[in-house]
């Protein structure tokens, strides 16, 4: 199939596109009022938000009753689906369904943030830059005056608090969420269903999948009684109406400039994709070896690949002179010293790219390896006054990333010798074979008679063993267990290219960009929406369809296309469908809407966003978008983009007929 070049989706765009991952505390009201006739008031805007849920893992969700209930898709919840697995139950393909509460698995390490305050705190950050400051100091001290201001918001509340950088540094917002960790598994489709047509499908549309998973928040062991949540849709999908999506979009590239674009496109992104490329080679022959592999490696796999065709487009988009060309012509005509600025740090990035992109951000594809060197800086940051540590090593976080390390999921030492086998070896081929580095990492051995000997000489697979190190900073110094050994030899390197890093590229593009923004401000071309930040923004656009290759493509598809699709395919994988669904295709209504095609701008990070319409109900589940909105990273065009949601009625339709879930039906449209 043939697709408009991504570049040029940005050529132009409507006057009024519905384009904007929009902060709550800083709404489009004057577009969506020219545009759809509807301003939604304070109320409206606050229901939405504390009905948001962030999946603190990658992702969004919603309560959905009264009881803690909480919608998402089956692939955010997959990470948590597959731990509580096991050899004699896949989760992952055989589905789950609790009996009762009672029934209900906790999820190992599942963290679920609500947004539930936001607070402009640009004077303060910036107010610490002094005359003479460099811009490394000015960063630095921006870091400090952004610990201090959480810490003091946790202290006050017992709340996570984050302090967001927007606009690429020109402003600073606080955020204040209510966390929740008792979070558990009520329900998950089969994941064939979930991810019907599997990768050849992903990004493409019409679509037919059921990407769906619910889960209950618990407190104090008891299901949460959330004060907002979303009712369902009561009326029939109308094409052309008005619609919203509230989540967490991950990251977009929109305000960066050409010569940031150009890092991106030849070394981020490049080394990404080649990452991605081998690790899903790995993954796919371990997979191979039978089927308790395959349960182990399944969720990575899908991961994996869900990434890799994500960035294939946006180095597609990005490879595509025009979109550079427009870039550059934007930048001459916003006079402004910060793009040279830019320019000059970003040429500095890429002489030490490199060894900073494997020491620094590289955990070789282990999981082991990625404890080990969290221990390691967790031991030495906690040492230091709070103010001066690594932002991820602050108070404020640290609960958080504590979950997480003493995680009781399991980890499969059979696949950390394959994964870590390959990236040893990637490792030395980028830096190469007579670095120092790579010389005493491999300690004379193959990449593969190294891993081996790494994983054997682990003990970091018990928690216990674990929380001991990270309570007890003589024994992390003493212990010979092999992966903090190595944690131990990369530490000083990384970090030294860190502050390089810091330094000389992060600090100096904050400055800039905050000279370049004051530089569209004075023009009137200012930004309405700073770029996403994995925070919870609204988006508003309509329910519709789109000319591609000129034939028109529905708004929605139904049940009765998934089953024509299955059909035509002769039930070949991966268009095959599950037991359940091939039983309930007499009783599916086939013309009940399955997927829905909406304008909404959203990015990676909006998966399990609710769809909502203007009374606030539950429209549709956002899984995916078309393959022409990954060029969504960089603009947006409404003729184009379209965001992939399971519609309301298929949800609710097929727990009651293909699962026969009538007590989850019940509570999702009590009154």
């Amino acid at each position: 199939m043939r697709f408009a070049p991504i570049a040029l989706l940005f050529l132009a765009l409507p006057a009024f596109a519905d384009e904007g991952m929009w902060t709550f505390n800083r709404p489009p009201l004057a577009q969506m009022a020219e545009r759809y006739k509807f301003k939604p008031d304070e109320k409206w805007l606050e229901h939405v938000r504390l009905a948001s849920v962030r999946f603190n893992s990658g992702g969004s969700g919603s309560f959905v009753s009264s009881s803690g209930l909480v919608l998402t898709n089956h692939h955010v919840g997959a990470d948590c689906i597959n731990k509580l697995g096991r050899k004699e139950a896949n989760l992952i393909e055989d589905g789950f369904h609790a009996a009762a509460q009672k029934d209900e698995p906790r999820c190992p390490d599942l963290e679920l943030n609500v947004l539930a305050a936001i607070t402009e705190v640009t004077p303060d950050v910036k107010g610490v830059e002094k005359p003479g400051m460099s811009a490394a100091e000015v960063n630095k001290a921006q870091k400090q005056k952004m610990t201090e201001l959480e810490q003091a918001c946790a202290k006050a509340t017992g709340d996570r608090c984050d302090v967001v950088t927007l606009y690429q540094g020109a402003a600073f917002d606080l955020y204040r969420y209510h966390k929740y960790t008792d979070v558990r598994l009520v329900f998950a489709p089969e994941g064939q269903i979930a991810f019907f047509g599997g990768d050849e499908d992903n990004f493409t549309y019409p679509r037919f999948d059921y990407d769906m998973a619910l889960f209950r928040v618990y407190d104090k062991d008891q299901p949460l009684k959330p004060q907002h949540f979303l009712k369902w849709l009561k009326k029939p999908l109308h094409d052309g109406e008005m619609v919203f999506t509230s989540g967490n979009p991950g990251n977009t590239s929109r305000l960066l400039t050409a010569a940031q674009l150009e890092t991106l496109r030849d070394l981020t992104l490049a080394y990404r994709h080649e990452d991605l490329t081998r690790m899903r080679k790995v993954l796919q022959d371990y997979m191979a070896r039978g089927d308790d592999y395959e349960r182990q490696a399944h969720t990575p796999l899908f991961g994996v690949e869900n990434a890799l065709k994500a960035i294939t487009g946006y180095l597609t988009g990005l490879r595509d002179e025009t979109l550079m060309a427009r870039k550059r012509g934007e930048e001459t005509t916003l006079v402004s010293p910060g793009f040279a600025t830019i320019a000059k740090a970003q040429a500095n990035f890429r002489t030490f790219f490199v060894p900073w992109y494997e020491t620094e951000n590289n955990t070789f594809g282990s999981k082991l390896f990625g404890i080990a060197k969290q221990l390691v800086r967790l031991s030495e940051e906690k040492q230091k006054p709070n103010d001066q540590r690594l932002r991820e090593y602050r108070e404020s976080n640290l609960n958080s990333l504590e979950l997480a390390l003493f995680s009781p999921a399991p980890i499969y030492p059979e696949l950390e010798i394959a994964q870590l086998t390959s990236g040893l070896a990637d490792f030395q081929r980028r830096m190469g074979a007579q670095d120092p580095t790579v010389v005493s990492v491999l300690a004379g051995k193959t990449p593969d008679a190294r891993a081996k000997e790494l994983v054997a000489g682990c003990g970091l697979l018990d928690v216990a063993v674990r929380k001991q190190l990270a309570a007890d900073p003589k024994a992390l110094a003493a212990s010979t267990d092999a992966m903090i050994a190595l944690a131990r030899l990369l530490d000083p390197q990384a970090r030294q290219l860190r502050k390089r890093f810091e330094d000389e590229v992060e600090g100096q593009v904050k400055g800039a960009q905050a000279q370049i923004q004051a530089a569209r401000n004075a023009k009137g071309t200012a930004d309405t929406y700073p770029d996403a930040t994995f925070t919870l923004r609204l988006s508003f656009g309509k329910i519709a369809g789109y000319e591609e290759n000129g034939q028109q493509v529905p708004p929605w598809t139904t049940f009765g296309g998934l089953f024509a699709k299955t059909n035509a395919a002769k039930g070949a994988h991966p268009w095959n469908l599950p037991k359940k669904w091939q039983a309930a295709s007499g009783k599916l209504k086939p013309q009940t809407p399955m997927n829905l095609a909406t304008t909404n701008d959203i990015i990676g990070g909006n998966s399990g966003s609710p769809v909502l319409n203007r009374a606030g109900e539950l429209v549709g589940l956002i899984f995916d978008g078309n393959i022409q909105s990954l060029a969504g990273n960089f603009g947006y065009d409404e003729r184009y983009n379209r965001a992939i949601s399971v519609a309301a009625p298929a949800l609710l339709e097929a727990l009651d007929t293909v699962y026969g879930a009538h007590d989850l039906v019940k509570e999702l449209t009590a009154k």
